[in-house]
């Protein structure tokens, strides 16, 4: 999902965009030298309400003023990217737009080139997207651009936690074992977890590593792909000790993490277990799973993954990425504009009022209404490291592996140090 580059956050992060530039006149006005019938096809990830009719009428709205393009819109549910794409890249007709999440799996598709170079058609625009800019860049050029860049943390179900009379959030991992117990002596489900899809298991070892590794170590992985540092088995032990507290739902296995009001998503969101570690999407994702489609409300919460002790990574890193999009090698040049379009100050401020995620551009903050979301941008803003999500990092078939491994150490079959030998192995075959 992104890229393989991480990157420190240095205080408030001076993200922008620019405005959309509408034609004047009718609608079904051409200005000289607009070509006629253009038609791009986009892919993205908005499967469910409310991003999908969000995306739809985006499109809609650049067709009004662009009468000359016609935008088909594809949403695909997220999970079925990972094949879905790669094959259409491979083909003579890929999408023109589609869902990318930067890292070494874009970098892949540079490599091979199927994605369009933007650097040149973005140059007067792109520097106002700020520093989230550079999970889209590689070696100096521009290949796409992000609408959303977040961080991973544990969403949580206030008045669950209230009922097991946990006063606050834990910030230590002995504090966060404990909770899970108290949960459990109440009869809740502490943590949902949709392993099905493999990503979410990793996103406990990805960020327990962040925690006991220092950044130097993080950041020469995400280049040599060496995991010889004794920071990545410690990350699979502790990991260890979260899954023999069994703190999961039962059938967690086999639980997908977004689809339908059985997922991890849908079970906190309808108030069947008492947190989920995710991304800043989720309230969103969980809003869609329940029957008032409006989710937990002022009873969501969130706090940030808990210290461990002994780790050599700063307190104050996080575990994260961005959303954005990028073209592919066949688009027409109006692909280009269209994504000016999607990351101008106007629609991030609308996209942000939809609470499923954290806009880049400068000014469209004020767009985020929930109070949680709020909170992370607070958060993002005072992170002094970044790391971007392990399986995006080191692309696509050491990140699969590494998907691959943690899941098969949650499900009980590898031990902390074969898992570092399968992703190893992986790197050393790539």
């Amino acid at each position: 999902m992104r890229r393989r580059k991480s990157w420190a956050l240095l205080g408030i992060l001076a993200l922008g965009a620019s405005a959309v530039v509408a034609w004047s006149g009718t609608a079904a006005a051409r200005p000289a030298g607009a070509r006629a019938d253009v038609k791009l096809t986009w892919w993205h990830n908005a499967s469910a309400e409310p991003q999908k009719s969000f995306w739809q009428k985006a499109a809609d709205e650049y067709h009004a003023a662009h009468p000359n393009v016609t935008i088909d819109v594809v949403p695909i549910q997220n999970e079925q990217f990972t094949t879905k794409i790669p094959i259409a890249l491979q083909s003579d007709s890929p999408p023109d737009v589609f869902q990318q999440w930067g890292g070494g799996q874009m970098d892949e598709q540079i490599k091979a080139g199927k994605l369009m170079d933007i650097t040149q058609a973005s140059a007067s625009w792109i520097k106002s997207v700020g520093p989230a800019i550079s999970n889209w860049q590689y070696n100096g050029k521009t290949y796409g651009v992000p609408y959303s860049f977040g961080i991973v943390g544990f969403w949580y179900n206030k008045s669950l936690f209230a009922k097991a009379k946990i006063a606050s959030p834990p910030k230590t991992w002995k504090a966060f074992l404990a909770d899970i117990a108290t949960l459990k002596a109440a009869n809740i489900t502490p943590i949902a977890l949709g392993a099905k899809d493999k990503w979410p298991d990793a996103f406990y070892w990805d960020y327990l590593a962040v925690r006991y590794c220092s950044q130097a170590t993080l950041v020469n992985a995400s280049v040599t792909l060496k995991f010889g540092n004794p920071c990545w088995i410690k990350a699979g032990v502790t990991a260890k000790q979260l899954i023999d507290a069994q703190p999961f739902q039962r059938g967690f296995l086999g639980t997908p993490a977004q689809q339908g009001a059985g997922s991890s998503a849908g079970l906190v969101g309808n108030g069947k277990a008492a947190m989920e570690l995710q991304g800043h999407w989720n309230p969103g994702v969980m809003a869609g799973l329940t029957p008032s489609g409006k989710g937990l409300g002022s009873k969501l919460g969130w706090f940030a993954f808990p210290s461990v002790p002994g780790g050599a990574g700063k307190p104050d890193a996080a575990l994260g990425g961005g959303d954005g999009f990028s073209c592919s090698w066949k688009a027409p040049p109006e692909c280009v504009d269209f994504l000016k379009f999607l990351v101008s100050k106007d629609i991030q401020t609308r996209w942000a009022a939809l609470n499923v995620g954290l806009p880049v551009a400068k000014g469209s903050e004020g767009g985020v209404a929930d109070k949680s979301l709020a909170s992370l941008l607070q958060f993002r803003a005072k992170s002094s490291f970044i790391q971007t999500y392990l399986d995006i990092a080191y692309g696509a078939k050491v990140g699969q592996a590494l998907d691959a491994a943690i899941a098969s150490q949650f499900a009980g079959k590898l031990t902390p140090q074969k898992v570092v030998k399968a992703i190893a192995d992986s790197a050393k075959a790539s």
